[in-house]
């Protein structure tokens, strides 16, 4: 499915959805239902047609509203926070969101603190897409404009905002060059040619995300609590990997946003 944003006036406001008028006013529970609503999106695969977006064009004003609730551990634009505790939610694939969203709902995906929030009475499918929409929008870089601060034109508050919006993974130990290797023949593929994803394919990045989180998922998937592809769950494609390998390749992803 196509999905037509809504559109944005002069100086970037959003306007609200004429289609759905109620959507572009913040809802309080819509809010509190999302706290925390999309902890840990990296690693799975495209979403499925079991997790088909609903047919209907997103709201980003409501989307907004809810994402001030998940701020307060993903950060205002999505960037993570705690060096990984909480991952990076920004930038990701619309489709692949609200999949992660509706596995947290469905206790698919476990995760006690996020069952709570996303339960079908608190969030429903079209507060996710709202989320979800809002969340891919978002488009944080990696450095800070070249600018003489010296120039009269200069505007320090300014500067300060776009210094909130900088994701720089820090460098995580491993060998670079062993870990690009392996990551060219194992996740290309899927996950792009520097691993920052397949929009395309609501394929996530895994460049950009902050190595503490990765290993956690990792983790997961070597002991069964995350499915890394539906169709083929008994699939354990890290089984081959050495702790050293993976670290290669994480050591890798760590740099490519230098």
């Amino acid at each position: 499915m196509t999905t037509a944003l809504p559109s944005r006036a002069a100086g970037g406001a959003l306007v609200p959805n004429p289609q759905r008028p109620d959507r572009g006013v913040p809802r309080l529970r819509g809010m509190a239902a999302a706290a925390c609503v999309c902890a840990a999106l990296a690693w799975l695969p495209a979403a499925s047609a079991d997790f088909a977006l609903p047919d209907i064009e997103p709201d980003l004003l409501t989307g907004k509203d809810i994402n001030g609730v998940c701020a307060g551990c993903h950060g205002d634009d999505g960037q993570g926070g705690k060096e990984g505790e909480y991952p990076r939610i920004a930038g990701l694939p619309l489709a692949y969101i609200y999949k992660q969203v509706k596995l947290f709902q469905r206790n698919a995906r476990p995760n006690l603190p996020m069952l709570e929030h996303v339960h079908e009475r608190q969030l429903s499918d079209e507060e996710i897409l709202d989320i979800s929409a809002y969340l891919s929008g978002i488009k944080l870089a990696t450095r800070l404009t070249p600018m003489d601060e010296t120039d009269p034109r200069f505007n320090a508050y300014e500067r300060m905002m776009e210094l909130r919006r900088i994701v720089q993974i820090p460098t995580y130990a491993g060998d670079v060059a062993a870990g690009h290797k392996r990551y060219a023949k194992e996740c290309r593929s899927c996950h792009g040619a520097d691993g920052w994803g397949d929009p395309d394919q609501d394929v996530p990045q895994l460049a950009g995300q902050y190595s503490q989180y990765l290993w956690r998922q990792i983790d997961k998937y070597r002991r069964g609590l995350r499915i890394h592809d539906p169709e083929a769950p008994e699939d354990d494609i890290l089984a081959d990997f050495t702790q050293e390998e993976l670290g290669d390749i994480l050591a890798y992803l760590s740099v490519v946003d230098d």
